[in-house]
């Protein structure tokens, strides 16, 4: 696959000039006081995403994980869909065949990932195009601008609307006024690993201003066409504007190019795909007094897909899924406090959904939905040991009709370190444009060859009913924390794609329709332990127990196996004489569905380590680290012929 052009050549030499440029004139970054989000990370966390309201994380109303920048780092993660590997009840994989790699949450049901939600600074960044996967989205900011990512593990369609059934992954950047100067990254590495990074931060008047641009490319997967290439720009801009008003105004691009394919399939053959998107969003929040505030946000991305595949028995003829989409949304939200026992939130939504392609629906019009979600959560205090955390979302779609998410949470204090929860939740994922509207034909010279998907539209939203129980305690004296997670997910109208027969223009065909197929309940246990049990070290411990039960026969046996009966994972991180640091990982699962391969159960072994040297360069801040992951024998990702082999990397960081 050609290079693409942005930083594949050049970007070792750009990086050598900025490293230099620091050196040589100093340029000083000027660092803020005041509050930042890490502040809130020293002793209980302050989550910002689960209910729309700031709270507690021993009140949110649901089990929140949080990755934060110092785990992120020494994870040794190069994306996000591999760092969630490492949260109780995800899955993920690395490959690229199906958009971008991946991650889900109870559960691989299909190619794509599209039953959780994924927010970046609150932005939705699921694809229209791809069924509503989040792959791409994961991908669109480099990790080393991103200061958390918090992880709601539970359904809450009660505060962000559809796609958000089964979880939330909501990624919180880093405030540029904590990115002034330049900053550097390059990682070399085994597997054709070349990672580039550069970003710029600089202070105005009343704003600060930040941009960065990263280049991350591999050969992929041993066995796969899986050569790829994510090139990213991020502009973000953080406004003053008075005493009581705040702008933030962020800006992006990214290009993915990867490999796919297989070279014994007609109809999937080797080729290079491109995938592109662009986004601009608007964030302005006023503050009305000391108990009142005001946000507006207004979003627009765009998505382009190309990807064509030479049909090989037919000289001539090519099997084309390409496709453009855009997305408009505009949300107001007021948040209060009635009384010292009763805050709130309420709000509105609009939000427009556009995608066209004929290749995958047979017309070149665009097909639009247009969602109105209107929302509310209040955390009452019944007394000082007690909190109530209640919500509902009503959202209309004009594609699939009316429907309601409610959610109610009691959380209990019975010590002010041990806290209960107990509730229930409903959510929901509308059917996609490609579930309800599929129509995908093969012609050569005017005649049809073939039909291999044609939607009925006979299909409605799946719907999961959550009743989980909960602990939380911190435990001082030990300097550690247990959450644990106990839960029956009721899954009603799994949709799948089933094949029949079909007349179309007097021939018989046998293409793939949906519909909902199956009900099932996903039930099981998450414990979540991290501590700090002797000087320098901090040691988490993960174990998730589930299983899935039927009502009748599934309609596929894979189904049996999309998610594994239990996995764990350990993850230890040393401070060491000398500037040094060690981190490991281990993650152990047993028998999970690979996506292309039928009915194979893999079992995945997988330990990382990563040995790291802080550096000082001048007034610069710099680290060395050496990074191996997979120590140990390869595995099937995502089909059983492509294996996740050893790979081993050196970076080099220069910080403000």
């Amino acid at each position: 696959m050609k290079k693409s052009p942005l930083m594949s050549r050049s970007g070792a030499s750009l990086f050598v000039g900025l490293v230099g440029l620091m050196l040589s004139q100093g340029l000083a970054a000027q660092n803020t006081p005041g509050v930042s989000e890490k502040d809130f990370l020293d002793e209980m966390p302050i989550i910002l995403s689960v209910s729309r309201l700031p709270q507690r994380l021993d009140e949110t109303p649901g089990a929140v994980t949080i990755l934060d920048r110092d785990f992120i780092r020494s994870s040794g993660a190069r994306d996000v869909a591999d760092l969630l590997r490492l949260v109780p009840g995800f899955q993920s994989s690395t490959s690229f065949e199906g958009d971008a790699p991946q991650a889900s949450y109870h559960g691989v049901y299909g190619y794509y990932s599209a039953r959780i939600q994924v927010l970046v600074d609150g932005r939705s960044v699921y694809s229209n195009y791809f069924a509503g996967s989040v792959a791409p989205g994961l991908m669109s900011v480099m990790l080393d601008d991103i200061e958390r990512i918090e992880v709601l593990r539970g359904s809450n369609s009660v505060a962000y609307g559809a796609r958000a059934m089964l979880g939330v992954v909501n990624i919180v950047t880093r405030h540029s006024a904590e990115t002034l100067g330049p900053r550097a990254a390059l990682t070399r590495g085994e597997n054709g690993i070349q990672d580039t990074a550069l970003g710029l931060g600089w202070r105005t008047d009343n704003s600060t201003q930040r941009l960065a641009v990263d280049e991350r490319g591999d050969d992929g997967l041993s066995g796969a066409n899986g050569h790829n290439r994510v090139q990213r720009a991020n502009f973000r801009s953080d406004w003053q504007v008075s005493g009581s008003s705040q702008v933030q105004l962020s800006a992006g691009w990214m290009a993915i190019g990867a490999g796919k394919g297989y070279p014994d399939r007609p109809g999937s053959g080797f080729r290079d795909t491109t995938f592109e998107n662009k986004f601009l969003q608007l964030d302005w929040r006023e503050v009305l007094s000391p108990d009142q505030d005001l946000t507006l946000s207004l979003s627009h991305n765009q998505e382009s897909y190309h990807d064509v595949v030479p049909y090989l028995p037919i000289p001539g003829l090519n099997l084309d899924g390409s496709g453009t989409t855009s997305n408009n949304t505009l949300t107001a939200q007021h948040t209060l406090r009635l009384s010292p026992a009763l805050r709130m939130v309420w709000g509105a939504e609009l939000r427009r959904e556009s995608v066209t392609s004929r290749p995958l629906f047979n017309t070149d019009e665009a097909l639009i939905d247009n969602f109105t979600r209107l929302f509310t959560h209040a955390e009452w205090r019944l007394r000082p040991d007690l909190l109530l955390n209640g919500g509902v979302m009503a959202e209309r779609s004009s594609a699939n009709g009316s429907s309601l998410a409610p959610r109610l949470m009691l959380n209990w204090h019975v010590t002010p370190e041990q806290t209960l929860r107990a509730g229930m939740t409903r959510s929901f994922r509308p059917p996609s444009a490609f579930e309800r509207r599929a129509d995908v034909r093969y012609s050569f010279k005017n005649k049809l060859l073939d039909v291999t998907f044609l939607a009925s539209g006979n299909v409605v939203p799946e719907t999961v009913l959550t009743r989980e129980l909960g602990y939380l305690g911190t435990f001082p004296s030990l300097k550690s924390t247990l959450d644990v997670r106990l839960f029956d997910e009721k899954f009603t109208g799994f949709i799948d794609g089933i094949r029949y027969l079909t007349k179309v223009g007097g021939k018989v065909y046998a293409p793939y329709d949906y519909s909902n197929v199956d009900n099932f309940s996903i039930r099981g246990l998450e414990l979540q332990w991290t501590g700090r049990p002797w000087p320098g070290a901090q040691l988490g411990v993960n174990q998730s127990l589930t299983r899935l039960a039927f009502e009748k026969p599934p309609s596929e046996t894979k189904l049996v196996v999309a998610m594994p009966k239990s996995t764990s994972t350990v993850f230890l991180t040393q401070q060491l004489p000398a500037g040094l640091q060690f981190s490991l990982s281990h993650q152990y699962s047993e028998p999970l569905w690979v996506q292309r391969s039928g009915d194979l159960r893999q079992y995945l072994h997988r330990t990382d380590w990563r040995l790291s040297k802080s550096l000082r360069l001048g007034q610069r801040h710099g680290e060395l680290a050496l990074t191996v992951q997979n120590q140990g024998s390869p595995y099937a990702d995502y089909d059983d012929a492509f294996l996740f082999k050893r790979r081993a990397f050196v970076t080099l960081r220069i910080d403000n």
